[in-house]
């Protein structure tokens, strides 16, 4: 029963692969010459060389596998190249699915996001059947996992491919070794390094929670259809107040209106490919942020068992993983 799971080497895919695991499934896990591979610590697992951008290595990755879970993707707001991000979220999931179809694999799992799903924004809760327009999906990021995410669900309908996909809310836990851009929020808030915050709202779900979603996709989930793993939808200001407590730090006190923020969101935009760094606030940020980014997860409780436990487990565990690894003060 050998698994090839992608991005094992990063936050959600190490999670995913040590589920996996730990369900029995005998592990090949693919990651570029390049990757950091402190997450592959303790699996047991054949690690084989490989990127979304050269399709040979997927279908040589793939080849004699039963399933194919797809969780590799650059997950970054910002990125000075767009045409990069789509040529791996995009190019690189249609190459892997085709790839995983003519190895003949029974299953394959697709890890897309909430960012590629319809979005109400007013505070009610958005489902999979939530309708969709290209046009709304801001930021390079979200335009890549939609159109990755149509393409994926296409192969279904044009190849016959046994494929699920699954959508991910934001992800907090431990081993987010980069750390992914939820990820840095949290960090940045436990260290007070968040002293006002902006009104908007996201789903919050532990990333082991994720990887139990991959798992129950790849045993009950229907093939063609798509699963909402999310956790708790929280204001933005509620989740900063929670990661303060639970790291006994400063929690934000000011609320700042957009058009306060733009203007710098503008300046670090420009700023950033001239001198190297990531802004860390851009003008998609902001226009994201008007919609609360809340979420149903009913679809994935009722058809795969799906159960994420509380946020706040979510942030603990998160907290206390970056304080071991020295990337937060005791």
């Amino acid at each position: 029963m050998t698994t090839l799971v992608t991005g094992a080497t990063g936050f959600v895919g190490s999670a995913v692969a040590r589920t996996l695991a730990a369900r029995g499934h005998s592990l090949r896990l693919l990651a570029r010459p390049s990757s950091d591979r402190r997450n592959l610590e303790g699996l047991d697992g054949e690690i084989v060389l490989g990127d979304l951008t050269d399709p040979a290595s997927l279908e040589a990755a793939a080849m004699g596998c039963r399933y194919v879970v797809h969780v590799a993707a650059d997950y970054r707001f910002w990125v000075p190249d767009p045409d990069a991000m789509l040529r791996a979220n995009v190019d690189g999931a249609v190459a892997m699915m085709r790839a995983a179809g003519r190895a003949g694999a029974e299953r394959i799992v697709h890890c897309s996001s909430v960012a590629a799903l319809g979005l109400i924004g007013d505070g009610s809760l958005a489902t999979e059947a939530t309708p969709a327009n290209g046009a709304d999906f801001i930021g390079i990021y979200k335009r890549s996992k939609y159109l990755a995410e149509k393409a994926v669900l296409d192969l279904v309908r044009t190849d016959g491919l046994p494929i699920v996909v699954v959508n991910p809310a934001a992800p907090v836990g431990p081993r987010d070794i980069k750390p992914t851009p939820t990820g840095k929020m949290i960090l940045d808030a436990a260290a007070g390094r968040v002293p006002a915050y902006i009104d908007t709202g996201l789903n919050i779900v532990h990333v082991d929670d994720v990887a139990e979603g991959h798992a129950l996709a790849l045993e009950k989930g229907r093939i063609g259809e798509r699963y909402i793993l999310g956790g708790e939808n929280m204001l933005l200001k509620d989740i900063l107040m929670l990661v303060a407590d639970v790291a006994k730090g400063r929690p934000p006190l000011v609320r700042l209106p957009e058009a306060v923020v733009w203007p710098a969101a503008f300046l670090m935009e420009k700023l950033a490919p001239v001198l190297g760094f990531t802004p860390m606030m851009t003008r998609d940020h902001l226009k994201m942020a008007r919609k609360k980014m809340f979420y149903s997860s009913e679809k994935a409780r009722s058809e795969l068992g799906y159960n994420p436990r509380p946020v706040r487990q979510a942030v603990e565990d998160a907290v206390a993983w970056f304080r071991a690894n020295g990337k937060l003060r005791a």
